[in-house]
């Protein structure tokens, strides 16, 4: 098997494997899967358009609209007027959604640091390196 193609391979395992963790973690928890990575978003970046957001998740904001609603009725996350642009809505966590987020953030802290506890540091270092370059090319 070429280099690639067995790459190839090993991303989509390890995404599978780390999709099925995801849905292992929220399941009976009494929300969906996309209302947790809006929290993940929101927790790591802050405040936000809507526009915003929806882009991160890659959805359109007539679909994110329909998970906000139901997380602003969840009171995970509020709604409130941008500060410089009338005509802007930000989207931000409540106290509740930062709970989640820092309850959620722990558990993929405790993920990352099992599945690389085999790794000395300098190969955490590349691990990161990597994974920084892969990212930036979505």
């Amino acid at each position: 098997m070429k280099d690639i193609e067995q790459l190839n391979h090993t991303i989509i395992e390890f995404y599978e494997k780390l999709s099925s963790w995801e849905q292992s973690v929220v399941r009976g928890k009494g929300f969906s899967l996309p209302q947790i990575h809006i929290v993940e978003i929101l927790g790591a970046h802050g405040a936000m358009r809507m526009k915003e957001l929806a882009d991160k998740i890659g959805v359109t904001t007539g679909t994110l609209t329909v998970q906000v609603d139901k997380m602003v009725q969840a009171e995970l996350i509020q709604r409130r007027p941008h500060e410089s642009d009338r005509r802007s809505i930000l989207v931000d966590l409540t106290e509740q959604g930062v709970e989640m987020y820092q309850e959620h953030d722990h558990l993929h802290l405790s993920l990352t640091q099992d599945i690389t506890a085999k790794l000395d540091d300098t190969e955490r270092k590349n691990l990161l390196m990597y994974l920084t370059k892969m990212n930036q090319e979505f």
